[in-house]
């Protein structure tokens, strides 16, 4: 019997490599074939839950320099649109105080929906996200290219280009796909900074560090991640000149962490408190936010932050509520891998995510990087430099284990795009060397990742082969990467055109659509009239037609919708179903029932009787 015959290794052949005109022409190639491709497949797709809200944040905070409105989130993705909706024309009301962030929520949504022309604002929001995202996938690949090389930054571009949950986050606005580009960009600055201690790449990697504390509660992650590794490696690295002594290292680590905090208080204006008024204004206190956290460590840590002001009031009102909701969970029914949970997932969700929201072509061109980092077959001097990008990777994977699996794969972008630098080896390493095995094992991914990705319209919604495509993947999981509320126009266009006409009042469950945006879109539904539609939400039997967003058909601990599950819609728009008939709709009565069972009971003017009545109705009806 013949001995197989192994891959013949990975020699790269010497070339001039690439020029810097030529890595531009790619590189911007890449970045507007990425926003067209995301133009095209994402053209029908509504406003997300968060993008009306960071929308009238950000205006506000352009025109009151006040900061108290969605305080979750730091300023830099809201005063980019903001900026833009606000030059280009905005009514925004007067601000005030807020009760609760239901208040503020609605505040903000009345605002873009009534107030406004939401088409138009959609429409220029996209085009500043598409524009800041562009500018932020330009900035990694010119990172990239300093710490890796050329071809390495265009592969990653191009990696980055065929996935289509970088496709679907292009345009809207939220602070996931940001932060990930800006963080990602951090970590391979920092490679090349903390091993040669120049100035240029400190300031760089400082400014970049600081950009990401500004865009999200997750960055910090990864300043502290820089820190630790400058650390090892300024104690470790060996002291070749004594302007470059390990105390000078750590000097200028510490002037990194400084610097990203000074661009961090710049985009709050360099203000602790959140108003100019120097008063709290948040929807809730500070010490309340605090108080809500079960960690004591947590507590301590959030309360120091506060009393030494080391950043603004409304960051720290933020990474509380993120700690809070990201770290140590929401009590929510949820369905992962087709089974149901209370809170949050497995340990292993974000790695399946991971593996089931990636083109399957993708993830051989990442196994295929691994391989050849694992094996020794890159150039020796790369070794660090991937160890710590792996390192990064593993580091936010581990958080991410610890907390709340709500979001699904937005919640992950900061490992996809650290693990497409393992793409965009492959892809460099395959066509530099004279290995044929190697050069079609890596088309062949990027073939197959084209053909499974680049089809898909409407790519929030994709999921590869193996869990088998966007059509099913609803039953296995009931996370915010299924669906954030993308398919309100074709809602509304199914109303109009079957609904209306015969003066039918439909349930509608489509979780991510709000009341000033069905008002909007000038639908019916029941609930609009509590007096009318009373005896019908608290009857468990309904008859009659039931829109519903998929992902909360699958397998839930309560609240489950089994009847649904287990019924042939009478008509599918991706993840928005349609049935139509009699059915036990019970368990999607019963949270709308128990939220307004909590604002009565919580209310400024409590009514406890009305609160009772209704969570006696939400208990029958699930």
């Amino acid at each position: 019997m013949s001995t197989p015959v192994a891959p013949a290794p990975v020699e790269p052949r010497k070339s001039p490599g690439i020029s810097l005109r030529s890595f531009i022409l790619i590189m911007l190639l890449l970045v507007a074939g990425a926003v067209v491709r995301s133009a095209i497949a994402t053209r029908l797709d509504g406003f997300t839950i968060d993008e009306a809200y960071h929308i009238a944040a950000g205006v506000s905070y352009m025109r009151y320099a006040d900061f108290r409105i969605n305080p979750e989130h730091p300023p830099l993705v809201k005063l980019w649109v903001g900026s833009i909706i606000s030059g280009t024309g905005f009514h925004l009301s007067s601000i005030r105080p807020f009760d609760d962030k239901a208040d503020e929520r609605d505040f903000t949504e009345q605002d873009v929906y009534s107030h406004n022309d939401f088409h138009s604002v959609q429409r220029r929001a996209r085009v500043a996200m598409w524009t800041l995202n562009g500018l932020l996938l330009v900035l990694l690949a010119f990172a990239v290219r300093r710490t890796f090389g050329p071809g390495v930054a265009l592969g990653t571009l191009l990696f980055l280009a065929i996935d289509p949950t970088v496709a679907a986050h292009l345009p809207v606005v939220m602070t996931d796909l940001p932060v990930s580009l800006l963080s990602a960009a951090a970590v391979v600055l920092a490679i090349r900074a903390l091993q040669h201690w120049g100035w240029n790449d400190l300031l760089s990697c400082s400014a970049t560090l600081g950009l990401a504390l500004a865009t999200k509660h997750s960055a910090p992650i990864f300043l502290l991640f820089v820190v630790l590794t400058g650390a090892v490696l300024a104690l470790a690295g060996p002291v070749s000149r004594p302007e470059n002594s390990r105390f000078f290292r750590f000097a200028k680590l510490l002037a990194v962490v400084v610097g990203a905090l000074i661009i961090l208080w710049g985009f709050y204006f360099f203000r602790f408190a959140e108003s100019n008024t120097g008063r709290e204004v948040f929807n809730r206190s500070l010490a309340n936010k605090i108080a809500d956290l079960h960690s004591p460590v947590y507590r301590f840590v959030i309360a120091e932050m506060a009393s030494t002001h080391v950043v603004p009031r409304a960051y720290i009102w933020g990474f509380a509520d993120t700690i809070r909701a990201g770290l140590e969970g929401r009590v929510l029914p949820i369905t992962a891998f087709g089974r149901p949970y209370l809170g949050t997932g497995p340990s292993y969700f974000f790695p399946g995510m991971i593996a089931l929201k990636l083109p399957i072509g993708l993830s051989l061109l990442v196994l295929i990087g691994l391989f050849f980092f694992f094996t020794r077959r890159l150039p020796p001097e790369r070794y660090l430099g991937l160890a710590i990008v792996l390192v990064a990777s593993l580091l936010f994977l581990l958080v991410l284990a610890l907390g709340s699996t709500y979001g699904g794969i937005r919640h992950a972008l900061p490992i996809v795009v650290l693990l497409a630098i393992f793409g965009g080896f492959a892809v460099q390493m395959a066509f530099a060397s004279h290995s044929k095995f190697w050069k079609a094992a890596v088309a062949v991914a990027l073939v197959a990742a084209a053909a499974s990705a680049l089809p898909v319209m409407r790519p929030w919604e994709y999921f590869n082969e193996i869990i088998g495509g966007t059509k099913n993947a609803y039953l296995y999981f009931g996370d915010e990467g299924v669906d954030l509320g993308q398919r309100g126009r074709e809602l509304a266009e199914y109303y109009h055109r079957v609904l209306e006409p015969s003066g039918e009042v439909p349930m509608i469950h489509y979780g991510p659509i709000g009341e000033p945006e069905e008002r909007a879109r000038h639908l019916d539904w029941l609930g609009r009239d509590p007096k009318r539609d009373e005896v019908r939400r608290r009857s468990p039997i309904f008859s009659g037609t039931v829109l519903i967003d998929a992902r909360f058909l699958g397998k839930k601990p309560f609240w489950d919708s089994s009847s649904l599950r287990e019924t042939a819609p009478s008509a599918r728009f991706g993840n928005l179903f349609v049935f139509r008939g009699t059915c036990a709709c019970g368990a999607i009565l019963a949270p709308g029932l128990y939220e307004e069972a909590i604002s009565k009971v919580y209310a400024e003017k409590p009514d406890l009787e009305a609160g009772e009545r209704l969570l006696h109705s939400s208990h029958r009806s699930s």
